[in-house]
């Protein structure tokens, strides 16, 4: 993502099955010259210390131009946080916004006509032909939520309008981006 004339790669690393992970940070003045630095840890978690998993990262702005950070996954959802303008870390509240009994994970929030709009991926991925993995969002007034789908069921409850689905052309869509 480009912000503040730079360009900020969020990544992260995971003990599969287990919520000891790590969100890192790298950034570049230009993609073209590969002037990338190391930026550190962003944020972490471990197995019996925190319930979120520090996983899935992706930034998004919100109406007045301040950047959060998003990330979560199965252990206990999906999560957004305001970060630092100036060194792109968080700062301040970890705000639960999105929940899923079956999964949950790959979030991203986009910003049009006055609302948030939370995209992810819901249930099993990675099961071949067998895969329930599908797209599914939620709006909300404000980055933090709360969100709610079509019905007007909450995210945070297990809620989400499934935008697709399997079916005969493909298995289990999912991991999605929305610009």
């Amino acid at each position: 993502h480009k912000f503040a004339g730079r360009y900020w790669c969020y990544y992260c690393v995971s003990e599969f099955g287990m919520n000891n992970s790590a969100i890192g940070l790298t950034s570049c003045t230009s993609i073209a010259l590969g002037d990338w630095r190391d930026d550190g840890m962003v944020i972490s978690s471990a197995s019996g210390a925190q319930s979120y998993n520090a996983l899935d990262p992706d930034m998004a702005v919100d109406a007045s131009g301040s950047p959060w950070l998003v990330f979560g996954s199965y252990f206990d959802g999906i999560h957004v946080v305001r970060l630092d303008p100036s060194t792109m870390k968080p700062t301040g509240t970890v705000f639960s916004i999105a929940t899923r009994a079956n999964g949950i994970e790959g979030a991203n929030i986009v910003y049009d006509n006055g609302y948030y709009y939370l995209f992810a991926s819901i249930d099993q991925c990675c099961l071949g032909v067998n895969s329930t993995y599908k797209i599914a969002f939620g709006r909300s007034n404000s980055i933090t939520g709360p969100y709610v789908d079509q019905g007007a069921s909450p995210m945070l409850g297990g809620g989400g309008t499934v935008l697709d689905s399997s079916g005969p052309r493909w298995k289990g869509p999912g991991g999605e981006s929305v610009y």
